[in-house]
């Protein structure tokens, strides 16, 4: 009964084991977000008869993602799968600097100088980052941002700093 997991040392109560903890921590956040999503939407109006309120799409969304999140985390506990490896931080971290800097810069800054800019910081995030590989990929992605928001969906960033204009 040791190998088995169902009870404990001295022979009594039950035991389980996280077979596959990556599915099993997955489907838990999985539910967790479904929560947040209840939460967020309960002042909202639900379905009245056949007619949507603004709560019922939320509210149908947030009741899959659970749904799944509890499949997900009951597969971790009855198959077998890959441990959860070391977590890198400074990716997703810098990324998220970026994303923040760019809300912060983009008024002051203007497009070319923010999005080259916030391109460098998230690079940065990869450990394989090679200086002139990015400094030419920030240029090439904010050449194609300008491109984009700019004269295509003529949206009303300015180009440069304001203190050039």
């Amino acid at each position: 009964m040791a190998d088995g997991g169902q009870t404990s040392a001295n022979g009594s109560g039950f035991q389980f084991k996280i077979r596959a903890p990556r599915e099993f921590w997955g489907g838990v956040v999985m539910v967790a977000i479904a929560l947040i999503a209840f939460y967020a939407s309960r002042d909202l109006s639900g379905m009245e008869g056949f007619q949507f309120g603004a709560g019922t799409a939320p509210r149908i969304a947030a009741s899959l993602l659970a749904l799944i999140g509890l499949w997900v985390a009951v597969s971790g506990l009855l198959a077998d799968g890959p441990t959860i490896e070391r977590y890198a931080i400074r990716g997703p971290l810098l990324v998220v600097v970026s994303i923040l800097g760019f809300a912060v810069m983009i008024r002051s800054f203007g497009l070319v100088v923010t999005t080259y800019l916030t391109f460098m910081i998230a690079i940065f995030g990869s450990r394989e980052m090679r200086l002139i590989e990015s400094l030419i990929a920030a240029a090439a992605m904010t050449a194609f941002c300008v491109l984009i928001f700019h004269y295509l969906l003529e949206l009303p960033f300015d180009l440069w700093p304001t203190v050039l204009n």
